[in-house]
């Protein structure tokens, strides 16, 4: 698998951590807080967690469940 980077300050993943203000080399695989899964993909969502999503990223497009997981949040309107 191929090294994984977020960025400590909004949760922007890329493969190299020049491209991330703040990165920081993600875990290899992590357990779904919403499903319980495993998974190395440090951007999934499942259907659960796709229910309580109610922001999304001015700056970078990143959806979440909480706006203080986002640089720039703005809730969902729906």
């Amino acid at each position: 698998m191929a090294d994984v980077y977020t960025c400590k300050t909004c949760g922007k993943v890329a493969s190299k951590p020049g491209h991330l203000c703040s990165p920081q080399q993600a875990a290899q695989a992590y357990v779904c807080e919403y499903c319980g899964a495993s998974s190395e993909d440090p951007r999934h969502i499942c259907k659960p967690k796709l229910s309580k999503i109610n922001y999304t990223c001015n700056a970078c497009g990143r959806i979440a469940t909480s706006e203080n997981q986002l640089c720039e949040p703005e809730p969902i309107k729906g």
